[in-house]
C-alpha cells in the first residue's frame, strides 16, 4: 500500500517534490499545468495531496494523509500536536520567527501589546519569560501595526529583514528557527512503518548529499 503525502502549496511544494522524486516518489503528471489537488505517482501507488499549509497537520492527524510536509511555524500553531510525530527537518524555506519593533525604541516594561499571526507561539514565548502581554491577532500587514500605534511590537517570520527596515522596524529577539518539517500520523507509523522509514532514510540521504 502506498503512502499519502500532504504538501503545502507554494514554495514547500516546489522544493519538496524534487526531494521526493529522488526517493522514487515522482508525480505521474506535471502539477504546474493541472488544476488537480490529488496526484498519483509514477510508481509505488503513492498519492500526493496539495493543501493549504495550515491544513496539513489536520489531514495528518486525522489519518487522511500518512505524512505531511509543512513549516515549523504551522506546526507550532496547530491544535493537532498529539496526532502526529515530527521526524525530520528538510531545511526548506529556512527563516526565523522573531519579535520586531520600531527601530531604537525599547519595549515597555508593562502592558506590552504584540500583533501577530502566530498567537500560540507568541503566548508561549512570553509565558516562559513570565511576562504578561496583550496579543492582537492580525492576518497580514503586521509591519504597520507598531508604526500606526496598534501594537508595541510584532511577532512574525523574518528572512532577510529588509521588509522590517523598509517600515522602520528592527528585529529585537528570535523566538525560534523555522523550516519545513516532515510529520507522520501516529497510526500510520505503526501500520506503514517500513514504507515511512524507507522514505525518511531516503530524505536524509538527499539532505546529506546536498551538503
Amino acid at each position: 500500500m502506498g503512502l499519502i503525502i500532504a504538501l503545502n502549496k507554494g514554495r514547500i511544494l516546489e522544493e519538496a517534490l524534487p526531494m521526493l522524486a529522488k526517493c522514487n516518489i515522482a508525480l505521474s503528471e506535471d502539477h504546474k499545468v493541472s488544476r488537480k489537488l490529488v496526484f498519483g505517482t509514477e510508481e509505488g501507488g503513492h498519492k500526493i495531496i496539495v493543501v493549504r499549509g495550515t491544513d496539513v497537520p489536520t489531514y495528518v492527524e486525522n489519518g487522511v494523509a500518512d505524512i505531511g510536509i509543512t513549516g515549523k511555524d504551522t506546526i507550532l500553531e496547530s491544535d493537532s500536536l498529539d496526532g502526529f510525530y515530527e521526524l525530520l527537518d528538510l531545511q526548506i524555506g529556512a527563516c526565523r520567527l522573531s519579535v520586531a519593533g520600531i527601530a531604537g525604541v525599547a519595549e515597555p516594561d508593562y502592558g506590552l501589546r504584540v500583533a501577530t499571526k502566530f498567537v500560540k507561539a507568541t503566548k508561549a514565548f512570553y509565558e516562559e519569560r513570565g511576562k504578561e502581554v496583550s496579543v492582537l491577532k492580525l492576518s497580514g500587514a503586521l509591519e504597520i501595526a507598531p508604526v500606526l500605534g496598534l501594537s508595541d511590537v510584532i511577532v512574525d517570520i523574518v528572512e532577510s529583514g529588509e521588509t522590517l527596515k523598509a517600515n522602520g522596524l528592527e528585529e529585537k529577539e528570535k523566538l525560534c528557527d523555522i523550516s519545513s518539517r516532515v510529520i507522520v500520523n501516529r497510526a500510520s507509523m505503526k501500520t506503514k512503518y517500513s514504507e515511512i522509514r524507507n522514505l525518511i532514510d531516503g530524505l536524509k540521504e538527499v539532505l546529506e548529499s546536498s551538503l
